[in-house]
């Protein structure tokens, strides 16, 4: 017996001297609740409040809970449209800047009990709460800590009154993923009829410390968002993209929420960071956070879609995308059209994994232990990873595809659950027997996805050229994604330069210059060309390998603007010109009191029919022109009656090309005169002026 026992002792401290330890974690490491948060990566923002009905992004505290009225509110549309997407959550905006609340809370009368939505019964957080359950999405909360309402702001009973609402939402309404707090602080507002300019302080007055306790007892699993965390952090941007170089560690103690210099400074995180904090990217699908009429036709496109998708999930950041909830309580029809083909899109674009259960090598595993082997990184586990050596911090890894295979995306992953670690890395393609370089490359972190030009290989090679420790790569994978085809976009430059620009790289662009439709025949283009005379351009973009055509584009031209320029007052003007440029994203306003005058000379004389005026298509236009007149002259002195007069109508809520046409005159120079405007200010913005000739 005693041989037996002595025998086994032998055989388990041989087994036990062969087992590898794992790395030694790098710090900081992420909490549970933020790895529950990691897995989370793509969901909703819902921005729907006062400023819905009031028809602004911040309202200022005054309005009257009478203004919210929703005609056909439905939260199950919200979630439905939100888990067809392929998002995990929705974070609703319970309370913004202005105060009113979306919940009937027992500390305001300013809220929805007051409305006469529902006639004061509803509670639109626990429609949004049960919509969530049913499609299996996860709630999260926004509450402002700025209250533009609330009497007491800016002295101790308001951060009592702003705990209170917190724990009615921490307790009234199930699980919360995430607590969202909004840099925004102090400033002009309501107040409860003091109609003034408060300031606080914004590092000491919210207490944050003792606030987020709340959070931690109520709702011990949900992560909270500010500029500084404690869990997660501002990208620092409102475009949904994160950085070419972004870690999640952060120096937190040195950041507050609403800090001036947290986006140039702190926004990437830093690599020696004292905390882990990741970020996450927050975007609006149109122009403004909440829903305005005018920006119907400025959601963003399934290009700009996919952009903002692989520059944040593709860099080491969540996605938060945001829906401007309409006044009927639903997200607008155009908007869940474009999220829905974005959906399509990253389904389709990750359709095959092509390095799945694929032979791996490395350059070092660690112990040489299988537990540590390369083709963890093929397997798709999450649970396992490849790593080296401790002090191998330079390593690589090829995956051996077996054939040669054509490939667009690469998708790598640490385990994070050991820190963030790589802080440089190449991958080589291998083709002809030759190892080629296709991306040079800094941080991985949660999930790193290239977008690369279309390529051919039998092998692909990662290159960890430097880390923190010893890299630890728990995912490897490998896609063709199909070209995206989508009407391509015609521009004609002041000085008649026409420019056909497709979405993606690889296809075709055909062209017609006589208003016939374009086909696979037509003219291809092959680069920008000169066009001086009237013409309708037609243009369509072709993937010959999967024989599909997008949809067509038509730029109708008139003369070209060559000398055309800015003549009168604003004749030296800076940036005039580009009113003639062609694009319609670059503007040019003036400040003055109206009307004022816009004098072209169209450096010939032709004989006009009509005129077309854009007005600025940026989110925070300058002043949009209701009212107009125009003239024409020959010497741009006389100019006698106008040859047009009136309105755009409709202009404000559909802020497009406007169209008008007159009577033939001769001339040369144009005056446009604008009257009114939609707003009150002194600016008058124009992004584009065109002409109509006999």
């Amino acid at each position: 017996m005693i041989n037996r026992i002595l025998s086994l002792l032998i055989v388990l401290i041989t087994f036990s001297c062969t087992q590898v330890a794992p790395p030694e974690p790098v710090m900081p490491l992420p909490s549970e609740r933020q790895l529950a948060w990691h897995e989370m990566e793509f969901y909703a923002f819902v921005h729907f409040n006062m400023n819905t009905f009031s028809d602004m992004e911040w309202g200022m505290g005054d309005e009257s809970p009478e203004l919210f009225n929703p005609t056909e509110l439905d939260c199950r549309q919200w979630a439905r449209v939100c888990k067809e997407a392929g998002m995990k959550g929705i974070i609703i905006t319970a309370k913004h800047h202005d105060g009113f609340c979306l919940w009937p809370s027992e500390y305001t009368e300013h809220s929805v009990k007051n409305s006469p939505w529902k006639d004061g019964k509803g509670d639109v957080v626990q429609e949004l709460s049960d919509a969530c359950k049913e499609y299996g999405l996860k709630l999260g909360i926004y509450l402002s800590p700025w209250d533009r309402n609330h009497a007491e702001y800016g002295n101790g009973k308001y951060i009592e009154y702003l705990r209170n609402q917190l724990s009615e939402l921490m307790t009234n309404y199930g699980d919360v993923f995430e607590v969202w707090f909004d840099g925004a602080n102090g400033g002009t507002g309501y107040y409860g009829g003091a109609n003034e300019e408060r300031r606080v302080d914004k590092l000491t007055y919210y207490d944050w410390e003792n606030t987020y306790k709340i959070i931690r007892e109520l709702q011990p699993n949900a992560v909270i968002f500010s500029d500084a965390g404690p869990d997660v952090r501002w990208v620092g941007n409102e475009h949904g993209f994160a950085y070419p170089t972004t870690w999640s560690n952060l120096m937190r103690d040195e950041i507050y929420g609403g800090m001036p210099e947290y986006s140039g400074k702190y926004s990437m995180g830093q690599e020696n960071g004292t905390h882990w904090v990741a970020p996450e990217a927050d975007v609006s699908i149109r122009p403004g956070w909440y829903y305005h009429k005018y920006e119907d036709h400025k959601v963003k496109t399934l290009p700009q879609l996919l952009d903002i998708y692989y520059n944040s999930i593709g860099q080491n950041s969540s996605l938060l995308i945001n829906f401007p909830v309409d006044t009927r309580g639903l997200i607008h029809e155009k908007d869940e059209e474009q999220i829905l083909k974005l959906a399509a899109a990253i389904k389709a674009d990750f359709a095959n994994n092509l390095a799945a259960g694929k032979k791996a090598e490395a350059t070092n595993i660690r112990g040489n232990a299988k537990k540590y082997k390369a083709e963890n990184v093929t397997d798709g586990n999450a649970d396992t990873y490849w790593t080296t050596d401790d002090g191998v911090v330079k390593a690589s890894i090829s995956i051996d595809l077996g054939a040669e295979t054509e490939m667009n995306r690469l998708l790598v992953q640490e385990d994070i659950r050991l820190g963030q670690r790589v802080k440089k890395f190449t991958v080589e393609a291998y083709t002809n027997n030759v190892w080629k370089e296709v991306a040079s490359e800094t941080t991985i972190g949660g999930k790193r996805i290239l977008r690369l030009p279309e390529f051919k290989a039998t092998k692909i090679r990662l290159n960890v050229l430097d880390a923190k420790a010893c890299p630890v790569i728990s995912n490897i994978e490998l896609y063709k994604a199909p070209k995206v085809i989508v009407e391509p976009q015609i521009i004609r430059s002041k000085d008649g330069m026409v420019s056909i620009q497709a979405f993606d790289q690889g296809l075709d662009i055909h062209y017609t210059l006589d208003g016939t439709e374009p086909t696979s025949k037509s003219n291809k283009y092959t680069g920008e060309f000169k066009l001086q005379t009237k013409a309708t351009v037609k243009a369509i973009v072709v993937d010959v390998e999967e024989n599909k055509l997008s949809p067509v584009t038509l730029a109708e031209f008139d003369v070209p603007k060559t000398n055309w320029g800015m003549a009168g007052e604003y004749k030296n003007e800076e940036r005039s010109d580009v009113i003639f440029d062609g694009d319609p994203q670059t503007a040019w306003s003036v400040s003055k009191q109206k009307p004022v005058d816009f004098i072209v000379d169209l450096g010939e004389i032709l004989n006009l029919t009509g005129f077309k005026y854009l007005p600025d298509q940026g989110r925070w236009d300058p002043d949009i022109i209701i009212n107009y007149e125009l003239y024409v002259s020959q010497n741009g002195k006389s100019w006698g009656k106008p040859v047009s007069s009136g309105e755009f109508s409709n202009i404000k809520n559909s802020p497009v090309w406007q169209k008008k046409e007159f009577n033939t005159t001769t001339g040369r120079f144009i005056k446009f005169r604008a009257l009114t405007s939609t707003s009150e200010n002194d600016r008058v913005g124009i992004a584009e002026f065109d002409i109509i000739t006999e």
